[in-house]
């Protein structure tokens, strides 16, 4: 978790918000295809289909169309790419732990994952104890505690009394709540090509998920 985090603030750095975070909602994907190795679970037609419409959406995002992408770019999809397969070992490790309370996963996973961000944030980060003033430390206790601490808690709980169909379709609030919000709040252009992409990645991804859940 502590390498999907640090992949996924990267990936922030060098493209925009909706295509780091779209790229980030390709690790059901790479769910689908891993599982029939990992978890002996069997493929099917329509998962192979669905797996293929998330891949062409990448591409779309990515930029590609119509005039190229920037080196910079590109590199802001590749680490959201590799955020969302790190993301996607974790989903799939989760699935061999079920007889660890959802309160005792949460915080074990954040506390490792704390020492895994703490040398990574010494060496490449110039920390100045003077810019931690009070709305910093503020801010920083909000996303540790509220959206961090909190949501994990509530987001493992939850798999274990809500409907599969219903936990996937809420897990898809948050790539579309990113991409509205980036647009309104940070002012990111989104193209036609990308809103293609976020439907077909988004939309293939969900409906493998839901016909997965009634199966």
């Amino acid at each position: 978790m502590g390498i999907n985090w640090i992949l996924l603030f990267e990936a922030y750095r060098f493209t925009s918000v909706a295509t780091a975070t779209l790229c980030y909602y390709l690790a059901p994907t790479f769910i689908a295809i891993a599982a029939p190795f990992v978890l002996k679970e069997k493929s099917s037609v329509f998962k192979i289909v669905c797996i293929i419409i998330s891949l062409v959406g990448m591409v779309f995002v990515s930029g590609v169309f119509p005039a190229g992408i920037a080196f910079g770019e590109l590199k802001g999809v590749i680490i959201g790419v590799c955020a969302a397969v790190v993301y996607a070992c974790i989903v799939l490790l989760n699935k061999k732990m079920r007889d660890i309370s959802s309160f005792d996963l949460t915080f074990c996973q954040l506390l490792i994952s704390a020492v895994v961000l703490a040398p990574y944030v010494v060496l490449t980060e110039k920390i100045s104890f003077s810019s931690f003033d009070r709305k910093a430390i503020i801010i920083l206790l909000i996303l540790g505690v509220v959206h961090t601490g909190v949501a994990y808690a509530l987001y493992f709980g939850s798999i274990k009394k809500v409907a599969a169909s219903s936990v996937a379709l809420f897990s898809y609030i948050d790539p579309v709540g990113a991409i509205i919000l980036s647009a309104i709040v940070l002012k990111e252009p989104i193209s036609v090509y990308s809103v293609v992409g976020a439907v077909m990645i988004l939309g293939a991804s969900l409906t493998n998920e839901l016909k997965s859940s009634k199966s």
